[in-house]
């Protein structure tokens, strides 16, 4: 009788130690979402490479799995019609969205059409609304920056302050984390670029990150998943 109980528990502890074993190897799929500057994240330096290495440091690394899906070019209705293939169908846990440069950026003459900040509004909360349907938890970032000068002299300034403020407004509504990447940005050249240089402090070429630019993203990016 008492042989018979002990093989009729054995399977059960087994299933028990592989239901654990399972749901202790299931890591938190992270899914980076955005343009060139998101594109770049996952190549050596990248802001997504960053994070991972600091995840890795803070032996986190089995909690985590970190994708990027960027696209030179790309406004946040090319998101809204990839969302589908390139977020949705790889089942996120975390969608961290970063759009809003080109939207501005292709205003100017010569750099194609930009996006009008009704329509930003409209398809960024229709992504919104996809992903929290999905059960996804969504972490929202401001563009940060189209030229570094200090005193707000860089040519679209002012739209690029006013599309940050629709992603706040947009974080408040939905009570969404917001990593403001605009603020940062703008606060760090405040201290740093004080030959009020267009470029060369955290971008490259007045919009896609440099070196210190990257590291700034993925610290606040960093704080903002493992607060969630």
């Amino acid at each position: 009788m008492f042989m018979k109980k002990i093989i009729c528990f054995v399977p059960i502890a087994i299933g028990i130690v592989l239901l654990v074993a399972f749901t202790a190897q299931k890591k938190s799929k992270v899914i980076f979402f955005g343009d060139s500057i998101t594109g770049a994240g996952v190549g050596r330096g990248g802001y997504i490479t960053r994070i991972d290495s600091m995840c890795k440091l803070e032996n986190k690394s089995e909690q985590y799995e970190f994708v990027g899906t960027g696209i030179g070019g790309n406004k946040v209705y090319d998101l809204y019609l990839r969302l589908e293939d390139d977020v949705l169908s790889k089942n996120p846990d975390v969608v961290i969205i970063y759009i809003g440069v080109n939207d501005v950026w292709h205003k100017r003459p010569g750099r194609g059409t930009g996006t009008d900040p009704d329509k930003f509004e409209k398809f960024y909360q229709a992504i919104i609304n996809k992903l929290k349907a999905k059960g996804s938890k969504i972490i929202l970032c401001t563009p940060a920056a189209i030229g570094e000068k200090t005193d707000l002299s860089n040519g679209q300034d002012d739209d690029l302050n006013k599309y940050g403020d629709i992603i706040r407004g947009i974080a408040q509504k939905n009570s969404l984390p917001l990593v403001d990447l605009r603020q940062q940005f703008l606060s760090y050249n405040k201290q740093h670029n004080n030959e009020n240089k267009e470029s060369g402090i955290l971008t490259t070429d007045r919009v896609h990150l440099s070196a210190k630019g990257n590291q700034l993203a993925a610290d606040e990016m960093w704080k903002a998943i493992k607060a969630l």
